[in-house]
């Protein structure tokens, strides 16, 4: 009788331990550990660009894209969408973002794992803090705002067979102490959507490696690309700049010039950019 208890025992120990046991996905809302929200958010300090990823403690895979209003801190936690969700240079929409950010939020301290189609679409102006992209699939940021600016400030991304910031709306955005490695292009204006703008787009103290293009712009369209050459470090990069004949009848934009600057759409700058 001992020995048939002591193993029942054993036997529902072994069971309980495996059922507390924590899993390699989770939802969101298992999450507060490591998870912050608007005013509990810590704030967020700038730091050099570095190229040392964070190392998660957790991975969520969510089922449906993350809508975010106001602050959300993910405490490095890797965020994905499930094994095989990445499908190539498929173009992808909304639903297939991890995250879908609100006009004016702020997302960071996030670790987008390789397992997404679309990493954080941003339907507004948008702020992205220390937001790390282990894999890129198709894109790793897209902006549809209309107009006025985003910040994409730390973080970084690799392996962007194609682009990492694909800028589709109107507007501007700042690229500033951001690592990108093993890249196609690190910022793109849309050369051919259906509506278009005149955008611009600012890059400084980013750290790029064993890429083609460091910024695309549609010079036809009035885009201007701003680089401090003097704090963005490059290794194996081909081109700083290239400008494209942009269009709005979805047809591929022809190149037109390619690591030239000149006074109007691409301005080379060595100092000040962060004092502006």
């Amino acid at each position: 009788m001992f020995f048939s208890t002591l193993a029942l025992t054993s036997v529902a120990l072994m069971a309980q331990l495996a059922s507390a046991a924590p899993s390699r996905t989770s939802k969101p809302y298992n999450l507060n550990e490591f998870v912050t929200r608007d005013a509990d958010a810590p704030r967020f300090i700038k730091r050099a660009a570095t190229c040392t990823f964070p190392t998660p403690p957790k991975t969520s895979s969510l089922t449906a894209a993350m809508s975010v209003k106001g602050t959300f801190d993910g405490g490095n936690v890797r965020f994905d969408r499930g094994e095989g969700a990445c499908g190539g240079q498929k173009e992808g929409g909304d639903k297939d973002a991890v995250f879908l950010l609100e006009d004016g939020a702020t997302l960071q301290n996030v670790v987008i794992g390789a397992n997404q189609a679309e990493g954080v679409h941003c339907l507004g102006s948008c702020t992205l803090n220390n937001v790390w992209f282990e894999d890129v699939c198709e894109d790793a940021i897209t902006l549809k705002q209309s107009s006025g600016t985003s910040t994409i400030t730390g973080g970084g991304a690799k392996g962007a067979d194609d682009k990492v910031v694909q800028h589709n709306g109107g507007g501007s955005v700042k690229i500033d102490s951001f690592c990108v490695q093993n890249f196609g292009k690190l910022y793109r204006s849309c050369g051919n959507c259906s509506t278009q703008h005149a955008r611009s787009v600012t890059i400084s103290n980013v750290i790029a490696s064993d890429g083609k293009l460091l910024a695309g712009v549609n010079s036809n369209l009035g885009d201007v690309a701003t680089i401090d050459t003097a704090t963005v470090k490059m290794t194996n990069v081909k081109s700083v700049c290239d400008t494209f004949e942009g269009n709005d009848n979805g047809d591929e934009p022809p190149k037109l010039t390619s690591n030239v600057a000149n006074a109007r759409f691409v301005q080379f700058v060595s100092c000040c950019l962060n004092d502006s």
